[in-house]
């Protein structure tokens, strides 16, 4: 009997140019191709994820401070899953496995259930679709409340974009937001703050260089069709991640101590604490019973 790899079975897909591996553990995007060239940095499949590489987050994305929120009148205690920033991060369903439901050449949808425990009070049963076609990949998420009472939600991906770069210094970046949240050393929400004369400010497209970034942004422009586009750019490569109007947010994480590996740009419908009274709680959603949250994001580039 051969052994298990880290993030369980390896499920590709593909159409035309396009190529896809989304692993069983966290439906992590492993690999994204076209044409043979990586637009997500991903990982072999021998590896154990590290920094989050490719995977959905859910009930809530980001940092949760101290691991504990207020909701309909109860204090809720999730265990720290970040210990050295005494913060709870990227939800319940990242190191679990995702049950295949259809797999098809271009297509993949898995599912998962996350039962109330420790910190959690509810029920919330998800799905999420992988799908190639010549335009490149779209994700549909879907997030039911199956449980008899009312749940705060919040969800994001974490996928790499590369365009063949060695550091992100070299990869320029059109990101059409006009507000970054500010954060404290825990990279907690402090203020919200126009990105105007600031290193934040990427709305021209400009350069990386030495910028360190493991920051949320908001106030996003969106195009005719109501998505907004985040573009990577180096010489004639290009990757664009793409979200629908259920997106709200947007992070990107340049690796600060490591400026190799590759820039995260994640689709976020909420911000850091989101869950917590702040200037991020707006984003928060709560989902009675029978509710259903549907977001669509997506990647595509040359």
């Amino acid at each position: 009997m051969s052994a298990s790899l880290p993030t369980g079975v390896q499920h590709e897909i593909s159409s035309g140019e396009w190529r896809a591996v989304v692993t069983e553990v966290g439906a992590a995007l492993r690999v994204l191709q076209r044409g043979g060239r990586d637009v997500v940095a991903g990982f072999a499949p021998e590896d154990r994820v590290v920094g989050c590489r490719g995977q959905q987050l859910l009930p809530w994305p980001n940092r949760i401070r101290d691991g504990r929120y207020e909701f309909d009148g109860v204090t809720h205690q999730l265990a720290l899953t970040e210990p050295h920033r005494h913060n709870a991060i990227h939800g319940l369903a990242n190191w679990q496995p995702w049950r295949t439901v259809e797999h098809g050449e271009s297509h993949l949808t898995q599912r998962i259930v996350v039962h109330p425990q420790l910190g959690w009070p509810g029920t919330v049963e998800a799905t999420i679709t992988h799908r190639l076609d010549a335009d490149g990949l779209t994700v549909e998420v879907t997030a039911t409340n199956t449980g008899p009472r009312d749940i705060p939600f919040g969800y994001a991906a974490h996928p790499y974009l590369t365009v063949g770069e060695d550091t992100v210094d070299d990869v320029s970046v059109l990101l059409p937001a006009d507000t970054y949240l500010e954060v404290d050393e825990r990279l907690l929400p402090v203020r919200l703050s126009a990105v105007d004369g600031r290193p934040e400010d990427l709305r021209d497209g400009a350069q990386l260089g030495q910028r360190v970034l493991d920051t949320a942004f908001t106030d996003l422009h969106r195009d005719d069709d109501g998505r907004w586009r985040i573009v990577l750019r180096r010489g004639e490569r290009e990757a664009v991640m793409w979200a629908g109007p259920e997106f709200g947010w947007a992070q990107l994480f340049t690796g600060e101590k490591r400026r190799d590996i590759a820039l995260a740009v994640e689709p976020m419908t909420c911000g850091p604490d989101a869950f917590n009274d702040g200037p991020t709680s707006e984003g928060r959603l709560v989902l009675a019973p029978g509710d259903v949250f549907t977001g669509t994001w997506g990647i595509t580039g040359r």
